[in-house]
């Protein structure tokens, strides 16, 4: 079966470094890393904890001295004291990413207080991760605060060695080390904002997505349910003025009974024609959907027999070529008076005279129908343009072709529709054909 949705790109077209295996077994790694300290915060903290002192506290205990090219710069403390550095180097780090800034400056005051007293520990590492941590985790406006914090660190270190090696040298791998840390840093905190931002829009899109699918959605339903009112309820109301005629031609004359039957049932057909053919085009399996065209101008004419034969008296004519306006014109056109005189017929009543009039002159096309009314002694409610969907979906229809419905009442009685449409293509996406 083909088919032409994307599948993943081929694997020559990805950068080598990213598909070697040792890459992403580090990424599966990665991923499985930030899973478990989501779960469990604090773990990986502790974790980094135990490694610092198995790295560089243990090392300090065992040899105390440190390098012999620093001799008579450092000396060695007692154990309690070398193990209370190491503490107040070590364990603010359980706080680097809750609190980083505090974290950083209690190592930061452990740290010039060990160099000022002479003490060398390889424990002093634990600035660097603190730094880092600052510039990834801590808030940028309390950057220059620790800014002014680390800048005791270049002159203790600074004061302790310049005995023994060049101050420019010494203060040099000083400001690199201090450099890379905070680098290092700021390129993880730009790379999980910009893959937060990449996250959002991702769902943002999702949830646009949706939000299409659902206006989609929401409009086939509305063109369904507009096309179900046109049929059923424009059928519906002919059957029943023609089941009141042949109800009252029974008692009266009875020879016309069948008659009013025959034409009931030929209205009952062709509704549910109609109905078969939108509900099939609905289905899913549409192979042996019996398609039919939609109705245009040419079936106004049996429109308009279908009312006349309800009762009314109904006058149609046209003027300009009707027949070359395209087809969902056409199809507008037709929803349109077949609304206007199913009111006429429903609200009015059977003994109402209808007027059907479609005028195509230049770029519009105009669509008047009125009726005289009900009989001055017929008590049928007056309709009002608020009820029902009708008056809704002829503006609706009117209004994909950038036109306008107007209803009302009319002088001396009845109710007259006026409908514009405009026959020019419309620019956007209402003048596209569809």
């Amino acid at each position: 079966m083909h088919t032409d949705a994307p599948g993943p790109p081929p694997a020559e077209v990805l950068d080598p470094l990213w598909s070697h295996p040792l890459v992403i077994r580090a990424a599966r790694l990665g991923r499985r890393l930030r899973r478990a300290d989501r779960a469990h915060p604090w773990a990986l903290d502790a974790a980094i904890v135990m490694a610092v002192c198995l790295m560089f506290c243990v090392p300090d205990l065992i040899h105390r001295n440190g390098p012999r090219e620093l001799t008579g710069v450092f000396h060695s403390v007692p154990v309690a004291a070398t193990v209370a550095l190491q503490a107040g180097l070590v364990l603010p780090l359980l706080w680097r990413r809750r609190a980083p800034f505090p974290a950083f400056a209690a190592i930061t005051a452990v740290f010039v207080l060990q160099w000022s007293i002479g003490v060398w520990l390889r424990t002093d590492v634990a600035l660097l991760i603190a730094l880092y941590s600052l510039a990834l985790h801590g808030r940028l406006r309390r950057l220059p605060w620790a800014g002014l914090l680390l800048a005791a660190v270049p002159a203790v270190v600074a004061a302790r060695l310049w005995a023994v090696v060049s101050v420019g040298e010494g203060l040099f791998f000083l400001f690199c080390a201090i450099t890379a840390a905070t680098a290092l840093g700021f390129a993880v905190r730009i790379r999980r904002a910009q893959l937060a931002v990449l996250r959002e829009h991702a769902a943002r899109m999702e949830i646009e997505r949706d939000q299409r699918s659902k206006l989609a959605a929401a409009g086939e339903r509305t063109r369904v349910a507009r096309e179900m009112h046109d049929i059923v309820g424009h059928n519906l109301s002919v059957m029943i003025t023609l089941a009141d005629g042949g109800a009252y031609a029974a008692r009266v004359t009875p020879e016309r009974g069948p008659e009013a039957l025959d034409l009931i049932a030929d209205t009952g057909r062709q509704a549910l024609g109609e109905l078969r053919r939108m509900l099939g085009a609905l289905r899913e399996q549409t192979d042996a959907l019996e398609l039919s065209p939609q109705p245009g101008m040419a079936d106004l004419d049996a429109l308009c027999s279908r009312i006349r034969a309800a009762g009314p008296q109904v006058e149609y004519r046209s003027t300009g070529d009707v027949a070359a306006l395209d087809r969902g014109v056409q199809l507008a056109a037709y929803r349109i008076a077949q609304e206007a005189l199913t009111n006429a017929l429903k609200h009015a009543g059977p003994q109402t005279r209808a007027r059907l009039a479609l005028n195509v002159r230049k770029s519009r096309l105009r669509i008047h129908v009125q009726d005289t009314g009900p009989p001055t002694d017929d008590k049928r409610p007056t309709f009002a343009p608020e009820e029902g969907h009708g008056l809704a979906g002829m503006r609706e229809r009117a209004a994909l072709y950038g036109g306008t419905v107007v209803a009302g009442p009319r002088p001396g009685g009845g109710w007259t529709v006026q409908a514009t449409l405009h026959l020019a293509p419309l620019p956007g996406p209402q003048g596209a054909a569809s």
